[in-house]
């Protein structure tokens, strides 16, 4: 049952972290453009066209 003492807090803290990192994210931009992230797959790199064999 001591064991509780440590896992609660433990567990608190990482939902926390987990909590904090999402709204990181929704508040960097990171979920803006959800049309354009299904598209960018078929926009080649100029690069790779370079590639003998590829």
């Amino acid at each position: 049952m001591t064991v509780l003492v440590f896992l609660i807090p433990a567990a608190l803290f990482l939902a926390l972290l987990g909590l904090g990192a999402f709204i990181w994210t929704v508040k960097s931009g990171q979920y803006d453009d959800l049309e354009g992230a299904k598209w960018r797959i078929f926009l080649g790199d100029d690069e790779d066209d370079n590639i003998p064999g590829g």
